[in-house]
């Protein structure tokens, strides 16, 4: 593996997912396998369980790790090139990204979308750019348009939890206070639809008129907006919010209630309940839910590390 930016960069799935699983249950067997090299976070945007999972991850395999939060600690990156930088941008990423590959054997990049120019986002100048300039592997800690980290991380979970061999798999839109990213549906979809390829799951989207995502990331899926259609014998639903694809960045009202309860519960064949988190209790996820019985966010979130733990392994591996 070079680098990991979407489901592409695996051939088979259930295999990344069996070795995953296998290093959850002995997470010190390749303990030596990072001596001597280097990982670098670099942060563009915040972060809990990508930041912690993934220093945890590379630690189990003996790395060294850096962390450069660039929003607070690094000058202002210049993406473009024939720039005069006589404005606000102090280095350039030509110089930034190759200096990181200089000090690191892998390079983690975070970085969130503007949310206000589709096409500048879905681009990912900056994560292309980064990957032609550093030299070394990079991993996508999250980009404009992908969470991949999170989808592998979900793929794991819903593999463990399983009661059948093709589960039911549900991507269900939820309300939220702002607009959201599309990363995360997007990346969600596009594993849940190469998994549903390989016979892993049956998968289907449900959300609001309006909230239609890249067709690029959701080819094979079942489309709703009945989000009671939907539900009908989901083993796993997956709750997440993100704002319009089409009407880029726009948040649109919805009258119907969305928000997963127990009452929406009770349509689903007692399905697990599943959030990348952060989650806003009582507008995206109730409280109910997320503290009751059906609720996987956690052990979800503990899945993180081996996510992570897998992807650097496979990149170490090929290192040598």
């Amino acid at each position: 593996m070079k680098k990991f930016f979407s489901v592409t960069d695996v051939d088979n799935l259930d295999r990344i997912v069996k070795e995953a699983l296998e290093l959850k249950a002995n997470p010190y067997i390749n303990e030596t396998l990072g001596k001597y090299k280097t990982l670098g976070l670099v942060f563009l945007n915040p972060s809990l369980r990508t930041r912690l999972s993934t220093q945890k991850a590379a630690t189990n395999l003996g790395m060294s790790v850096m962390v450069m939060n660039m929003d607070k600690d690094g000058w202002a990156l210049e993406t473009q090139d024939g720039v005069v930088m006589n404005g606000s941008t102090v280095e350039h990423i030509r110089e930034a990204a190759a200096v990181m590959g200089e000090y690191c054997d892998i390079l983690g990049l975070r970085s969130f979308p503007s949310l206000k120019d589709k096409e500048a986002d879905y681009n990912e100048d900056l994560f292309n750019k980064f990957i032609k300039f550093c030299g070394v592997p990079v991993i996508s800690l999250e980009s404009a348009t992908r969470h991949p980290l999170q989808s592998l991380t979900d793929l794991i979970t819903i593999t463990e939890h399983k009661k059948s061999i093709k589960p039911k798999v549900v991507l269900a839109w939820a309300p939220h206070v702002k607009a959201l990213p599309q990363a995360v549906p997007n990346s969600f979809a596009e594993w849940m639809c190469k998994a549903q390829a390989e016979n892993l799951v049956e998968f289907t989207i449900a959300h609001p008129a309006g909230y239609e995502l890249n067709e690029e990331f959701t080819k094979g899926a079942t489309i709703t907006s009945n989000l009671k259609e939907a539900l009908a014998d989901a083993d796993f639903v997956y709750v997440k919010n993100w704002s319009s694809y089409k009407e880029y960045g726009e948040v649109y009202p919805v009258d119907e209630n969305w928000m997963m309860d127990n009452e929406k519960l009770e349509l689903t064949n007692d399905a697990k309940i599943m959030h990348c988190l952060p989650v806003r209790r009582d507008l995206e996820l109730s409280s109910e839910i997320l503290d009751g019985p059906n609720s996987l966010v956690i052990k979800e979130a503990s899945n993180r590390v081996w996510a992570a733990q897998v992807v650097l392994k496979r990149i170490l591996e090929d290192l040598k």
